[in-house]
């Protein structure tokens, strides 16, 4: 008990000496994420314990893979009737009525065949390109499963890999980057489209909820609750260690559509204890993490949070994706980590199980630079003054040991010196680059450090100790 109260208010403590910065908002589809100021920290330590691992690791690689994987289209929302999604659907599949859709969508299933999958190859190369932590879509809104499911016979497990080396994709993917030494996060959406005890095969799609009253069918909506519960609760028994619940679908959610998420996770950390579960967008005791998507923060969070960003401009495969550079990258993650959050940076493998190469370039490329620079980033915390000009401040677990990151734009050139205010440093400064000290001067509350000849020409980190008022 006093292990537990000591972690809560250490992290408690820490958080206050942090700015309130009040809220952010991001539009995915036109769905508004806001961050709640209702944030609640958990009371059970193992998940205090296993939130604060989660914070030293920082980067994160998500995965979108799913049969829209096959064609390049956008995730499951062309499924949903709104009116927003109708272009959508009709640029994917033009003249087609809506019903004509959903059922050549779902069908994509009979063409997903991952013949090239080797997940021990994913895992050595998201290793190498510096992530600590994986989130793997088991199953997106159209209810397509990538893992090999009791409930239903719409997985991956079922089509044309059914006989391949690596059928349970999910299963394989979760051990290949255990043995990394990554944790594990399921992603999992709460709504599930091609459910019919979700969607009723005998009733209209208008929207994204469920086509009938569930206070009218209680005992249809029974059977989606247990449906649901059934299924995280195997991957939650079959699939190893798992050290995060990312769950979608916000929209299910108290009162109108009610899971009974409180039971399905006490269950599931009874066998997955420390369990942090992330019930995106909805706060309360279930949202251990918040997550802005395809957005930074203003200012920094003082909770823990997660900026799930696209390394292309969409989230599963497309066949003519506009990359962002692994500079770009590199100087987000600075200024997430700055700001007190991790980064899921998210790739979409193609249908056959690859990984495209002009993808793979970025990432070594980001790796090459974590791995002389990632003092800087993993095991950090937030600094009060953290930010300044194009430098970005973090600092050691301790607080004794500052970090400022300059995050060089891209195709800019080094200048000759940087400057920033504020974390006046005291004895040398360090470049993680080559691992020497620099020369600086200190004026009026402002760092002049002066850069030498011939350093690459990319973000530099520093490491300095800093003057105590």
């Amino acid at each position: 008990m006093k292990q537990k109260l000591w972690l809560l208010a250490g992290l408690l403590g820490f958080y206050t000496t942090i700015q309130a910065q009040g809220q952010f908002i991001t539009k995915e589809h036109g769905f508004v994420h806001e961050a709640s100021k209702r944030y609640e920290w958990p009371t059970d330590s193992a998940v205090l314990t296993k939130l604060d691992k989660w914070r030293d690791a920082k980067f994160g690689i998500m995965f979108h893979w799913g049969v829209y994987s096959v064609k390049g289209i956008s995730e499951s929302w062309a499924l949903c009737s709104e009116e927003r999604f109708y272009k959508r659907r009709q640029k994917i599949l033009p003249g087609a009525t809506y019903d004509e859709f959903k059922q050549w969508y779902w069908g994509q299933a009979d063409s997903l065949n991952p013949t090239r999958f080797e997940p021990a190859e994913w895992a050595s190369l998201m290793k190498e390109a510096g992530f600590k932590y994986l989130i793997f879509t088991t199953k997106h809104h159209d209810g397509f499963c990538m893992f090999d499911s009791k409930y239903t016979d719409y997985s991956i497990a079922n089509g044309p890999y059914k006989d391949g080396k690596y059928s349970n994709v999910a299963y394989h993917l979760f051990d290949a980057f255990r043995k990394q030494g990554f944790m594990i996060g399921a992603y999992f959406s709460k709504p599930d489209w091609h459910c019919p005890d979700y969607w009723d095969p005998a009733r209209a799609t208008p929207d994204r909820n469920p086509n009938y009253d569930p206070k009218k069918y209680p005992k249809k909506w029974a059977k989606y609750q247990q449906y649901t519960a059934n299924q995280i609760d195997e991957l939650m028994s079959d699939y190893g260690s798992i050290d995060i619940l990312w769950l979608d679908g916000g929209w299910v959610r108290k009162p109108k559509q009610d899971i009974l998420l409180d039971d399905i996770v006490a269950c599931a950390r009874q066998k997955q204890p420390g369990l942090i579960v992330v019930d995106r967008t909805v706060p309360g005791p279930n949202e251990n993490y918040q997550t802005p998507e395809l957005r930074v923060p203003k200012e920094q969070l003082p909770n823990p949070w997660e900026s799930n960003i696209t390394l292309t401009n969409s989230w599963g495969w497309n066949p003519n994706p506009t990359y962002k550079s692994a500079a770009w990258v590199i100087n987000t993650l600075a200024e997430i980590v700055a700001k007190g959050g991790c980064f899921a940076l998210n790739i979409g493998p193609a249908g056959d199980g690859t990984i495209e190469p002009e993808a793979i370039t970025r990432l070594k490329e980001i790796g090459a630079w974590l791995k002389v620079n990632g003092e800087a980033i993993y095991y950090t915390r937030p600094t009060a003054c953290y930010h300044s000009g194009q430098t970005w401040f973090t600092a050691n677990k301790d607080g004794k040991t500052l970090y400022a990151i300059y995050a060089l734009e891209e195709n800019e050139q080094l200048p000759a010196y940087i400057e920033w205010e504020g974390n006046e440093p005291k004895g040398k400064i360090t470049l993680l680059q080559n691992g020497k000290s620099v020369k600086y001067v200190c004026s009026d509350g402002k760092v002049k450090v002066f850069l030498p000849h011939g350093l690459k020409n990319e973000a530099l980190a520093f490491r300095f100790k800093v003057k105590k008022d």
